[in-house]
């Protein structure tokens, strides 16, 4: 690696020519690990479902399906065998060789841009890669953008330390490799270049992520697309814009807000259901791909990705439905619920899978929905529900995802449609003002300014003047006698993925939730780690930024006379600092 580093040394180039050639290597390992990807869920889809189970599931026209379908299965009772065995063999893979790559993956590489320097393990694409393909091919209610960001992400996280970059460069990288896996795979390099910036905050964009996210999505796309086509996933939508249902796309926009709250909630809810169940991480993705292969006994349409299904709402196919004797409208109506709960089973059981192609497929159906209540009421306006389902499905992940301008962008690209723009646009941000804070990616933060990896750019000048003797102090340890269970307890009721170890008053060291988490048995002085730095309350919070970038944690102890006096918090800090700007704001504003 050093030699690699010497001979390819991109940390010295200006900053175009550097990201021109990351984004050239980035784009190149995208295109191939999406294609490594796409062609295992196929692997796994042909021996599960194909195979075993002898069902027929739709593809959207743009991967080689046909808008002609009928849903037929030869042993239907092997679904939730199906969905559950998928849920074994994805817990073992995950669960065995990278804990972190459970769940949808995107938003371990957002924690990871934002709180580990950009750091993924090199074996998170790997892993990543097999467990998902697993979960999405046997059946489970799951998306491919979530595993294809993580994959993406780790990968260039490899390259930017492979070539020696710094720890702001690694980060870039890994925000590139988010949109660029993502726009790949779904074949919208435009709507993947501006989520690699959009997708880490609510309220803001990583802006020096753009160019080379426009470099990598172009070599990515160009490389994907090449081997499975370029028509859009769904085909082309062609008809023209109709002003006059913009008052439906408003009422269809806030419908979806009201969703997305619905979505996310139900989601984290399920997580937490099943962070308490008593028993092996490795049984829980059974549990749930079995409730999920329940489900789908009676409701089909949830297995897998969805698009499919997806593309026969767009083109108005609704008698391809399966309805099992229950009226189609009842049925079109449930499934937005239904395709939440399956997947809160799937991805919220530690199954390996994302959550946007849910989140298409869940705003596809409420489109539906919706259009036909407009169609019943006035005809000649609504005629067709096509629009509606588009926009449906834009204006429910844009806010869910907090990713209004990305997902505007890749939908039209996935359709073809970009005369509906207008609509979308503004269905889409009043679904975003509805679901308020509520996002289905829980480590995104509001602004560049909250996140740790631009705390020093926004925040050092003021930090000298505060004093921890001013700031918070919370009294939260763990003694060395604790089982590592209860201290895992502690540190995820207060949010922390570290704790320190005190013992009569006496600061010892940290345990780190990273070395406990597949630990079940033992006491925390078995996998403690000795001799972490603190401070007084009479250093400043710069200092306790310091510390906790030398200690790896988000908190800072705190010690006086040699007794441990608790410890503050990032969060903590942060208010502080609210609290310093306010004070100046007011008192500039009575100046003035």
């Amino acid at each position: 690696m050093e030699k690699m580093k010497k001979m390819f040394n991109l940390s010295r180039l200006p900053y175009f020519e550097k990201w021109f050639i990351m984004g050239l290597i980035i784009g190149v390992i995208s295109g191939l690990g999406a294609l490594a990807f796409y062609f295992a869920i196929k692997l796994f889809e042909y021996l599960f479902l194909t195979h075993m189970v002898g069902a027929t599931i739709p593809h959207p026209v743009g991967e080689g399906g046909s808008l002609a379908f009928t849903y037929y299965v030869r042993r239907f009772y092997l679904i939730p065998v199906s969905t559950a065995l998928g849920g074994l063999f994805s817990g073992l893979i995950v669960y065995t060789f990278a804990p972190e790559a459970e769940g949808h993956g995107t938003d371990a590489a957002i924690r990871a841009f934002h709180n580990e320097q950009g750091k993924i393990r090199r074996r998170i694409p790997v892993v990543k890669t097999i467990a998902s393909a697993i979960t999405i091919g046997s059946g489970g209610s799951a998306g491919r953008e979530g595993p294809t960001a993580q994959i993406s992400a780790g990968l260039g996280s490899l390259i930017a330390d492979l070539f020696g970059l710094s720890d702001a460069d690694r980060r870039i990288a890994v925000a590139v490799g988010i949109g660029s896996g993502i726009g790949t795979i779904f074949k919208t390099p435009i709507g993947g270049t501006m989520l690699g910036a959009e997708i880490l905050y609510k309220r803001d964009l990583e802006t020096q992520a753009i160019y080379p996210s426009l470099v990598a999505n172009a070599v990515g796309y160009s490389i994907f697309a090449s081997v499975v086509g370029f028509e859009p996933i769904f085909g082309y939508y062609t008809a023209s814009f109709q002003v006059i249902r913009i008052p439906y796309y408003m009422v269809l926009g806030v419908i979806s807000g009201l969703f997305a709250i619905f979505y996310v909630k139900s989601f984290y809810g399920t997580v937490a259901f099943f962070k308490k169940l008593k028993i092996s991480n490795y049984y829980k993705p059974i549990i749930g791909g079995g409730l999920t292969g329940i489900i789908a006994l009676f409701f089909p349409e949830i297995m897998a990705t969805g698009y499919g299904w997806v593309n026969l709402l767009m083109n108005q196919k609704l008698g391809e439905i399966p309805t099992f004797g229950i009226p189609l409208l009842l049925v079109l109506i449930l499934l937005p619920f239904i395709k939440v709960i399956a997947t809160s089973f799937t991805v919220g059981s530690g199954g390996s899978g994302g959550v946007y192609a849910p989140g298409i497929f869940i705003g596809a159906a409420l489109g539906t929905v919706v259009a036909i209540g407009f169609h019943y009421l006035t005809p000649s306006i609504v005629p067709t529900i096509t629009p509606f389902v588009i926009i449906g499905m834009i204006s429910f992940f844009g806010s869910a995802g907090k990713v209004p301008l990305s997902v505007i962008l890749m939908v039209v690209e996935m359709t073809g449609s970009l005369q509906l723009l207008p609509g979308a646009m503004i269905a889409t941000f009043i679904a975003y003002i509805i679901s308020g804070k509520y996002s289905i990616y829980h480590n995104q933060v509001d602004t560049r300014r909250d996140s740790p990896a631009h705390f020093g750019e926004y925040n050092t000048p003021l930090l000298l003047n505060i004093k921890l003797s001013d700031v918070k102090c919370r009294d939260i340890s763990v003694s060395d006698d604790d089982d590592v269970e209860h201290a895992k307890t502690v540190m995820i009721d207060h949010g922390l993925a570290s704790i320190p170890v005190v013992v009569y008053g006496k600061l010892i060291g940290a345990l780190y939730l990273f070395d406990i988490a597949e630990i079940t048995t033992g006491k925390v002085r078995e996998y403690m780690r000795a001799g972490i730095t603190y401070l007084r309350p009479t250093s400043t919070a710069e200092e306790a930024w310091e510390v906790m970038m030398r200690n790896k944690t988000t908190w800072c102890p705190i010690v006086y006379e040699g007794k441990f006096k608790g410890i503050v918090t990032l969060n903590d800090i942060l208010d502080a600092y609210e609290a310093d700007i306010s004070k100046i704001m007011r008192v500039s504003s009575e100046f003035e």
